[in-house]
């Protein structure tokens, strides 16, 4: 192992913290170093030069790996420096503490563990300038769009990519966290709950490459109105140069707000859905869509393994980005045709004669209106079986009204809503048609009612949806399904 200029050890494309570095990276938050009270002076600062050199940062003792730092962060119901002891005990060498305890391992003490979690990935980044990242968000989509990008890109060149939701303020530094001199890609999703995340993860983040999906109504409560969740959004153009990119969707209500918020940072604006990326003759089946890809001048045919006029949206997303680093078209093409969704994102199952279609990893109006479509194209009785939307604040009646209003629109057959909103949503829905719409208080008496209806359509097979907030859990229902 050979130290370079900023005293970081390099070892197997891993990149390795040690006292100089962690200090460095925590300088704004008063970072310095406490060592166990029983050595002497001269062993004190031997151990300040070597007793830390590690690959990993880690923040959940039950993933401590021998070598590790743990770094100690404090929530509601929970404080990460109650567990210092045990993470040492499990081979931790050293600690991130926001006020030292009376420990074996040195502790690297800042005002806040929280934020030195977002400076140290910040740092981390820093030190790869040679990563082009991609950052993506929006109030739908962002998950599925990341597991296209994956595919495009991993085939490329070693890509880092978001696991997970690993998208807010605490996940999407911890991902950041995991980059190495192998990588050349990073694909990062950027989620917001609250007002600024976006600003603060973006800043980490630096991307080359900053794309929005669509402006719905996710986290409505939170950001108050459209235009707010549309500013919040828009903070992921902040930090772009004239030699970066921002991709804007053409096909939605805060288009023209978007492109005019992007040009203020980067002459490089890419659209996607009618100007420089689209999609033309669509067939959206069952289970794939198929369509011709227009990229810059080029035509393509494109099939892709997603259904949903939704997905071919994420598609024309994501071969934006790629397009904006100039990678070859047929190298889009291949990732977009081998991508896949991601577990609860419209993934299909036979129970008997129906198909069951988990698409509960999570919820807000605009999926589930997506999903009604996806439903619509089914064949067979189409029943979605929706819960709650959660984080809609003040305007969570009239939302699940529009939703009920919308899915009988679309043109089911049948709707079965579960939780406190569901009364709403089939009021909703009988506004407009009489479509056989249900609301149950809880999950236990809507499966007594779908688990016999089932049973008894012996002659014309069913296609149940399952969508809602990830708080409802919605794949219990499926569960308890499959396993009758």
């Amino acid at each position: 192992m050979t130290a370079d200029n900023d005293n970081t050890i390099q070892s197997q494309g891993l990149y390795v913290w040690q006292v100089d570095n962690l200090l460095a990276a925590t300088e704004s938050l008063a970072g310095h170093w406490q060592l166990p009270e029983e050595h002497t002076s001269a062993e004190q600062s031997e151990l300040a030069k070597n007793a830390v050199v590690s690959n990993r940062i880690a923040t959940d003792t039950r993933t401590i790996k021998n070598g590790d730092i743990f770094l100690a962060l404090s929530g509601d119901n929970f404080d990460g420096h109650d567990y210092i002891n045990l993470a040492a005990s499990k081979g931790a060498i050293a600690a991130i503490v926001s006020r030292p305890i009376s420990t074996s391992i040195p502790q690297l003490v800042v005002n806040d563990t929280r934020l030195a979690l977002g400076q140290l990935a910040a740092y981390r980044r820093q030190q790869h300038k040679d990563v082009t990242v991609i950052a993506i968000t929006g109030s739908s989509g962002k998950t599925t769009c990341k597991e296209m990008l994956g595919s495009i890109f991993g085939r490329l060149a070693p890509t880092l990519i978001t696991r997970g939701n690993l998208n807010n303020d605490l996940g999407v530094p911890m991902m950041l966290l995991e980059l190495s001199d192998h990588h050349r890609y990073a694909i990062l999703e950027l989620g917001a709950n609250h007002v600024g995340e976006i600003a603060y993860t973006t800043e980490i983040v630096k991307p080359d490459v900053a794309c929005i999906l669509n402006i719905g109504t996710a986290h409505l409560g939170e950001f108050g109105s459209r235009e707010g969740i549309c500013q919040t959004k828009a903070e992921i153009y902040h930090t772009l140069t004239d030699t970066q990119f921002a991709i804007v969707p053409d096909k939605d209500d805060f288009t023209n707000q978007l492109r005019r918020i992007a040009e203020q940072y980067t002459p490089h604006v890419i659209g996607f859905g009618n100007t420089d990326v689209s999609a033309s003759h669509l067939d959206v089946e069952p289970e794939r869509s198929e369509f011709k890809l227009h990229i810059g001048n080029q035509l393509h045919d494109i099939k892709l393994p997603l259904a949903g006029e939704h997905n071919v949206n994420n598609a024309l997303a994501a071969a934006a980005c790629a397009y904006a680093l100039k990678i070859d078209a047929s190298d889009i093409v291949i990732g977009l045709e081998n991508a896949r969704p991601a577990k609860g994102r419209l993934n299909s199952q036979i129970l008997g004669m129906h198909r069951l279609i988990d698409d509960t990893y999570n919820a807000n109006p605009h999926s589930v209106r997506a999903a009604a479509k996806v439903l619509a194209a089914q064949t067979g009785i189409q029943v979605m079986v929706l819960g709650d939307i959660a984080e809609l604040g003040e305007a969570a009646v009239s939302e699940h009204q529009s939703l009920g209003r919308t899915i009988a629109t679309i043109g089911i057959d049948m709707l079965l809503c579960v939780g406190e909103y569901a009364p709403y949503t089939v009021a909703g829905a009988k506004e407009i048609s009489d479509i056989s719409a249900h609301a149950f208080a809880d999950k236990d008496s809507l499966l007594q009612y779908l688990q016999p209806y089932l049973q008894a359509q012996q002659s014309q097979p069913c296609t149940v949806l399952f969508k809602g907030s990830r708080s409802m859990q919605m794949e219990t229902l499926i569960d308890a399904l499959v396993e009758e």
